[in-house]
């Protein structure tokens, strides 16, 4: 659907990480700050031409010093993030370069997206206009009624985990952000947002169940010995 264009990649890396009782996203993770992972990955991409990250407020400095030393020039803009995650990703693209073409948004938190997955849904995003990396479902999911009984248990072959990078033609998003701003619609991802604008349809690219986001201290201790056996593959 989506041409050639500018690729903006949006790290999305604002959050108290109230859980793990640190700043999550500058927490000193195998010898570098957590966010720095993704954004490394995402500054080799030779797909990816430009980045803006958006972070805390009184984070900026830090993460202005970060976005140069880690972002291989790509960082067009670091800016401050919001109450939500979604009115942080709505500043991050509001800073996008106006040439943009199609927008691709990023957990922070999420160390071990690998360049391999960023192509593969920035290619379902050119296709078809909006895309997410996702997982499927392992264990049996249950929907609760009142008092907490189960109602029904949902088709396990029909669901699925939603992950980030998720990649949109920048056109695209920017109306499902705005719409959602309107009336007042809350997602808890990006795709959510699009889907309720009822645009286009949302595209699932299989992505890895290590493309954990860090978001507790059970998540750390699963993401250290992850990172543990990338450094010593068997």
């Amino acid at each position: 659907m989506a041409g050639e264009g500018a690729v903006t990649a949006i790290l999305a890396a604002a959050g108290r990480g109230v859980r793990l009782g640190s700043r999550k996203q500058l927490l000193e993770f195998n010898g570098k700050p957590l966010a720095a992972w993704s954004l490394e990955t995402f500054a080799a991409c030779p797909l990816v031409t430009d980045i803006v990250v958006v972070c805390e407020a009184d984070e900026h400095e830090a993460f202005v010093v970060l976005s140069r030393d880690r972002g291989c020039g790509k960082v067009r803009a670091v800016v401050s993030g919001g109450a939500r995650r979604q009115d942080s990703v709505y500043a991050g693209l509001r800073a996008a370069p106006a040439e943009t073409s199609i927008a691709i948004v990023h957990d922070g938190a999420r160390p071990f997206v690998t360049r391999e997955q960023i192509e593969a849904v920035l290619a379902a995003a050119r296709e078809g206009g909006a895309a997410i990396l996702a997982v499927p479902e392992k264990e049996t999911v249950k929907q609760a009624g009142e008092g907490g009984a189960v109602a029904r248990t949902l088709p396990r072959e029909a669901l699925w985990h939603a992950q980030t990078p998720q990649a949109f033609e920048f056109g695209i998003l920017m109306r499902a952000y705005a719409a959602a701003e309107q009336g007042g619609f809350v997602g808890t991802d990006c795709s959510m947002l699009v889907e309720a604008a009822g645009e286009t349809a949302v595209r699932i690219v299989e992505g890895s169940y290590d493309n954990l986001k860090i978001t507790t201290p059970e998540d750390l201790v699963i993401a250290e010995h992850l990172a543990q056996a990338r450094r010593n593959p068997t």
